[in-house]
């Protein structure tokens, strides 16, 4: 099937960016291979209790050994751009010592997508830190931000303009609250205070990176990737349209308010002063410099009522799911561009950087039909058409994720891929998903 998006929409113009996604640690291996230290996902990974059946991140889809094999299916999908990150573990394997071999898989892929005419879109930092700077406290040590800085500095001035977009973290919302404040990501850490702390930091970083960065490549686009799950309010009652608000100050505002704005939401804190990170002055300046784009990962929806706690809770949904148990909400994404160009008028050019489902269909005599994840990426190409026709700035669109991975603390149980890999044999089989996506890109 093909993706029914009007015939004068933006997204069938050659000029609309279209991608697919992918991250280091999901999808490389080789983990000790060529000087990578350990990261703290495979500490939290040989942690028994912590992902699913004890997976890790061997050998998940054995990219760092097959890059031009998967170059060649990128390229064979017809996608104008390719998402992938950086571990930050290959190039600083320990302080201050900088690793040629983890610089060069990098220039080979940059390069590779180059020569096949795909646009490289980096992310410097997708979770895997490595575990040394852990070990001296990680996102919790303001050091860290620092260390984070020089690092940025070397991979910008190593792949300079090559690179077409630089994000310097995805989804920081993740790294500090369901690393540092619920337990569930590496390094598995629970605790309020240090969830925002952790969070202030990785948002200082994101400043403290960008001067370095414009200046090694200054015909990149410079920007940051935030995830966001819009609240609804469960009834019309104040306490439940008051904590829909708190929720989204609390996982939205809290990481795009200091970046856009220079300052946090008032909500979060007048309700929970213990909850305030430690700062210094100038840091929400340094956390409020310009970005040229502003990424957007988008799944599903919460709804929200009043907890007894006095904050919230969600409410769940008779919605479809996707199988990882998400409500599928494609509206959800067209009413959080529209309220975020509403609120912030200073909102940049908006990419979609994320979006996809799991659906774990199964390989059947060598294909892989997929229609649920086929309808939801119709739907949501769909939803982000009416947000464009409604006045968003929203310049591309990256289908998460280009092949089946491995997904944190879900292990390999949930597959997110349009191509399907089988992790014996390494196999990668081009789904129905996919097949819409080339014959999509094909058309325009």
């Amino acid at each position: 099937m093909n993706f029914n998006i009007p015939a004068t929409s933006k997204l069938r113009d050659k000029t609309f960016t279209f991608g697919v996604a992918t991250a280091s640690f999901q999808i490389e291996g080789s983990s000790a291979a060529d000087g990578r230290c350990e990261s703290i996902w495979d500490r939290f990974c040989a942690t028994p209790g912590k992902v699913l059946h004890g997976d890790n991140g061997e050998p998940a889809c054995d990219h760092y050994r097959r890059l031009e094999q998967d170059l060649d299916l990128i390229e064979s999908l017809g996608v104008d751009a390719y998402r992938f990150s950086i571990a930050w573990p290959r190039i600083e394997p320990s302080p201050g010592v900088w690793n040629e071999a983890g610089f060069a898989f990098y220039e080979r892929l940059v390069d590779g997508l180059i020569a096949r005419g795909i646009k490289p879109f980096a992310t410097l930092y997708h979770w895997d830190l490595p575990q040394y700077l852990e070990d001296q406290g990680g996102w919790i040590n303001r050091e860290t931000a620092y260390k984070f800085a020089v690092y940025a500095d070397k991979v910008s001035a190593r792949l300079g303009n090559r690179v077409a977009s630089y994000a310097t973290f995805n989804e920081p919302w993740c790294s500090a609250f369901l690393g540092y404040r619920f337990g569930i990501h590496a390094p598995g850490l629970k605790s309020d205070r240090l969830g925002f702390q952790a969070a202030h930091h990785l948002l200082l970083a994101h400043g403290l990176a960008l001067p370095a960065m414009r200046a090694n490549a200054p015909k990149a686009q410079h920007g940051i990737v935030l995830n966001m799950t819009p609240s609804y309010a469960n009834s019309d009652s104040p306490e439940d349209q008051l904590a829909a608000e708190f929720a989204d100050a609390e996982n939205t505002h809290t990481y795009l308010q200091p970046l856009l704005q220079g300052r946090y939401p008032t909500l979060v804190f007048a309700q929970h002063p213990d909850w305030a990170p430690i700062q210094l002055a100038e840091d929400l300046a340094i956390m409020a410099a310009p970005i040229d784009f502003l990424g957007i990962n988008y799944y599903t929806r919460g709804v929200i009522e009043k907890s007894d706690s006095g904050d919230y809770q969600t409410v769940p949904q008779a919605d479809a799911k996707t199988d990882i148990g998400w409500s599928i909400y494609p509206a959800g994404l067209t009413d959080l561009l529209v309220d975020l160009n509403a609120r912030y008028s200073n909102l940049p050019p908006v990419f979609i950087t994320e979006n996809g489902a799991a659906d774990n269909t199964e390989l059947v005599a060598g294909a892989v039909h997929d229609t649920m994840r086929t309808d939801y990426y119709n739907q949501h190409l769909n939803a982000v058409h009416q947000a464009i026709e409604a006045g968003v700035d929203i310049q591309g669109y990256f289908a998460w994720s280009l092949m089946d991975n491995f997904e944190w603390a879900y292990g390999y149980s949930q597959r997110f891929g349009i191509v399907h890999v089988d992790y014996q044999t390494q196999v990668r089989t081009i789904k129905t998903s996919g097949k819409s996506w080339q014959q999509f890109l094909a058309d325009r």
